[in-house]
């Protein structure tokens, strides 16, 4: 799948983008986010509070519980403001 991090997120991650194998232990947002936070410090810190997580898989905003598949394109996000 192709995981995309924008804003505070790539910032903290350090890139922009990466493509990971989906493991069959990861079914849904939630599990790829648990994932992911196992890859390193900056990936722990990025996603330490999930409640201020926004995601989108192929343009479509989703929850935490939507299934993802190796197929997808899985954008991460913090809240938009305006101003």
């Amino acid at each position: 799948m192709n995981i995309l991090y924008f804003a505070s997120i790539r910032e903290n991650i350090g890139i922009s983008s990466e493509t990971i194998s989906c493991s069959s232990n990861i079914d849904t947002v939630n599990d790829l986010l648990t994932f992911l936070r196992t890859k390193g410090d900056n990936y722990k810190g990025a996603f330490s509070q999930t409640d201020l997580i926004r995601v989108a898989i192929n343009n479509e905003y989703v929850g935490l519980d939507k299934k993802v598949h190796s197929a997808d394109e899985i954008a991460f996000f913090p809240p938009m403001t305006g101003g």
